[in-house]
């Protein structure tokens, strides 16, 4: 009972997160706007350099609500399918595996058709089709062998990315900024673009219930009536489709996937289904502090979120795997 009321002032604090970090997004950068101008340029009246600010930081608030719930959702997905505190869709290389997916449609004019959302989803799930392969192999604790296979799935997207990359001098500039991780350098929000997160969203709502007996482990699931692998493949695929539809947005953006989960058991507590949805409220509001962040530090330019994320989220990873380790 005093877990459960010590978590309600927290739970509270988590659910006002996100419309205080959206309104940050909204009135801090290069040029602060008040609450009372804010208000009067959304009615249409105001100044008009104002509703032209506004006009490219909404889109970039949409944008990172959008990549900032899909990659927390994902990060805590893979957490609880793999049962180790250090998944996330980048450690696994599917974030890796989305890039690899956009610069090869960018730089092929015969796979161009797919457009940035298809070109990420087949990154994605070749690099899921090929972490599980990978990760199936050999013995030891199945976690131990997937964050494995997503090192060598992460280190080979990346070098097939630089190679394609380098071969063409302008899809390299082009490419250049996207692959910080940049809220600003990502592309609109299109259906395509909205489908494939819905379609994530709705696949991994799905598998909420077998994640939560996943998280018992492999035999306590198939003895709560669970197929562990089935659970385990659709999460994978659900994570693939968010995945490939953030960094579709944005670009590869580091850590969120892996600092919000933690962050966010300090409401949800065991539970995977109050987990995932409460990374759904956390992450994006990370996210955009964040970007938030990097509008300040080096105004009137900007330093990429994926910049930020990585000097904020590289301390976390120290400290995660000091607890699990007990030492480095």
């Amino acid at each position: 009972m005093t877990r459960r009321l010590t978590g309600v002032p927290i739970a509270l604090l988590a659910l006002g997160a996100l419309p205080v970090a959206v309104l940050l997004s909204l009135t801090l950068g290069s040029r602060a706007v008040g609450l009372d101008t804010l208000w009067q340029a959304s009615r249409g009246v105001g100044d008009e350099h104002v509703r032209a600010v506004l006009a490219t930081r909404i889109p970039r608030t949409l944008c990172g609500l959008l990549a900032g719930s899909a990659l927390a959702v994902s990060g805590a997905a893979v957490q609880v399918a793999t049962r180790n505190p250090l998944g996330d869709p980048g450690v696994l290389g599917l974030t890796s595996g989305a890039a690899a997916g956009i610069v090869l449609v960018t730089t092929s004019a015969t796979l161009a058709p797919l457009g940035l959302v298809g070109g990420a989803f087949c990154g994605a799930l070749l690099a899921t089709v090929a972490v599980l392969a990978l990760g199936s192999l050999g013995r030891g604790p199945d976690s131990t062998r997937l964050l494995l296979a997503g090192a060598v799935v992460t280190a080979v997207a990346m070098a097939l990315s630089q190679s394609l990359a380098l071969r063409d001098q302008g899809a390299f500039d082009a490419l250049r900024f996207w692959s910080a991780g940049s809220l600003s350098a990502g592309a609109a929000l299109t259906p395509p673009v909205l489908v494939t997160a819905g379609l994530g969203a709705l696949l991994l709502a799905g598998t909420s219930r077998g994640l939560d007996a996943l998280a018992l482990g492999d035999d306590a699931a198939t003895a709560l009536g669970q197929r562990p692998g089935l659970v385990r493949g659709l999460t994978f695929l659900a994570v693939a489709l968010l995945t490939s539809a953030a960094t579709a947005v944005t670009g590869p953006i580091a850590f969120v996937g892996l600092a919000v989960p933690h962050i966010a058991r300090a409401v949800a507590g065991s539970s995977a289904r109050a987990l995932l949805a409460c990374c759904l409220i956390l992450g994006p509001a990370v996210l955009l502090v964040a970007d938030v962040l990097g509008r300040l530090v080096a105004r009137p330019s900007e330093v990429p979120v994926g910049v930020v994320t990585g000097l904020l989220g590289a301390p976390l990873l120290l400290t995660v795997v000091r607890r699990a380790r007990g030492s480095l």
